[in-house]
Order: structure tokens, then C-alpha cells, then sequence
């Protein structure tokens, strides 16, 4: 497939674009350094300069492709999650793509009671604050799109290898999880949605 990724150059981003060039697809990623992303050169890799922010950008990564991966990132800040999904879903619209795949939060929307008392109350309560209500928007802009979407909402990333081992599609009253997941699987699951149908018009949360 072609397949837009947004976000590439980020921590999950990365793997991102290693997973999807290693299933054979044909990337192109959206980045305002290409000196920031880090994979080694790619005969399926291209890579367009710009910002997210910005629609001639956004459209000419968009357009022609099967698919889009949104990934995007801003530590504890707000705006560019939602924002950048904003614009990414206006061209999509304007140039007929109708794939869309977005990495949100455990945490938003009905996925809230999976969360504990310290993520709940302490990190998106205090800590994470701005991250997360930009979560909370850059969900209602997907939910509220014609497109053919699926948002994944992982919990807390850490390092390591793609294990495969993590529960996925959550009920929203499921407790007692460790709230941690590889950034390797995220990238895996994500990729994973471009040849699958379960989860069109989902919010699957997954987590170990």
C-alpha cells in the first residue's frame, strides 16, 4: 500500500516507518528535519519537508496515498495532536482518501476506567493536562470525519522489543493493567490496521 505516516520522526513514529517499509509498503513521511528521521535510506521511503500546521504540506503527503497514519507528538503540549490532525483529515477529504489510522491515549473518551488513580489524578489530571485534552480534540475531530478511521489508544510507552504479548481492544471497565506498553508493539498494532477491518470506526485500547 502507499501510506502517509505524520509524526515519523517521533518515538513511536520510528518504528512506525521501520514496520511498515519492512511489510512492504511505500511510505512517505511528513517532517520539518529529515535530518530527525533516523532510518536509513529507502527505496519505498519518501520523504516530504514541512509542517503539519500547514495544509500545501499536508496535502501534498496525502494525495495519491491508501492510507494515512497519524502519530504525532508534543511531550506535555497541547495544539499540534489535534490541530495537526485537523489538517490532515481537511485533505483528506479534499484529495478522496478515506483511510485513516490515528494513535490517541488510553485514557480518552470511554477508555477513562482503565486508567488508575495516579494517571487518572496525577499525571492527565496535573502533569499531563495540556497532552491530554489535546488528545480529547483530536479525537472529536476523527469522530466527527466521513473518513474510514480507527483510533488506538495505547497506554504508557517504554522500550524494548515488539513482543506481541499485550491485551488489545479493551472493555472500558477493565482494571488492574500495568498501563504500560513497548513502543515496537504500538507500531506493530498500528501498522497492522492498513490490511485489517476489525477495528474501522473503532477505539481499541491495548496495553500489557
Amino acid at each position: 500500500m502507499n501510506i502517509a505516516i505524520f509524526g515519523a520522526t517521533g518515538t513511536v513514529g520510528r518504528h512506525i516507518v521501520a514496520r511498515a517499509l519492512a511489510a512492504g509498503h511505500q511510505v512517505t513521511a511528513l517532517t520539518r528535519d529529515p535530518a530527525n528521521l533516523t532510518t536509513t535510506p529507502h527505496e519505498r521511503l519518501r520523504i516530504e519537508v514541512g509542517d503539519v500546521l500547514d495544509p500545501v504540506a499536508v496535502e501534498r503527503t496525502v494525495i495519491g496515498q491508501d492510507a494515512v497514519i497519524v502519530a504525532l507528538g508534543a511531550g506535555r503540549k497541547g495544539v499540534v495532536r489535534a490541530e495537526g490532525t485537523r489538517r490532515i483529515i481537511e485533505a483528506m477529504d479534499r484529495t478522496g482518501v478515506k483511510r485513516l489510522i490515528c494513535q490517541s491515549s488510553l485514557g480518552v473518551g470511554d477508555s477513562r476506567g482503565n486508567l488508575n488513580f495516579v494517571w487518572k489524578y496525577v499525571m492527565f489530571g496535573m502533569l499531563l493536562r495540556q497532552a491530554y485534552a489535546d488528545h480529547v480534540r483530536q479525537e472529536e475531530y476523527v469522530l466527527a470525519s466521513d473518513l474510514d478511521w480507527t483510533i488506538v489508544r495505547p497506554s504508557a510507552f517504554t522500550d524494548g522489543p515488539a513482543t506481541g504479548k499485550y491485551r488489545r481492544d479493551l472493555p472500558p471497565t477493565e482494571t488492574g493493567l500495568s498501563l504500560k506498553i513497548s513502543r515496537a508493539d504500538i507500531a506493530d498494532f498500528l501498522v497492522e490496521q492498513l490490511t485489517g477491518s476489525t477495528y474501522v470506526r473503532r477505539t481499541p485500547g491495548i496495553s500489557n
